[in-house]
């Protein structure tokens, strides 16, 4: 009885592990495809655009949630006079969520 309940724990603790992991790489490829998103906002393209959106996965591992790059976004959105609204940024960010979700499930 005690192997099958420890073999059970290791189980859940596995399967957590897994879905932690799949988690962090969702949360990083949506940090990369909004990076990618206002990067094309800022006419960057290419190896700027990339790297832009590498930095944007480092800004998204500072705290919890979108909030880090919100404000990331807002500040280069204003320092380059794009209007773009912080909802319509936020909503942007729910919407490459799913992409990034999708893309990871089905690597």
């Amino acid at each position: 009885m005690v192997d099958s309940f420890e073999e059970r724990q290791k189980a859940f603790e596995k399967q957590y592990e897994h879905e932690q992991d799949l988690l962090f790489r969702i949360l990083s490829r949506r940090a990369k495809l909004v990076g990618l998103w206002a990067a094309e906002h800022m006419g960057l393209s290419g190896a700027d655009a990339e790297q832009y959106a590498a930095d944007m996965v480092q800004v998204d591992l500072g705290e919890p949630g979108t909030q880090d790059m919100l404000r990331r976004v807002r500040a280069d959105f204003d320092a380059r006079s794009i209007t773009l609204s912080d909802h319509r940024i936020q909503r942007e960010m729910e919407r490459l969520l799913e992409t990034a979700r999708h893309q990871v499930m089905n690597e």
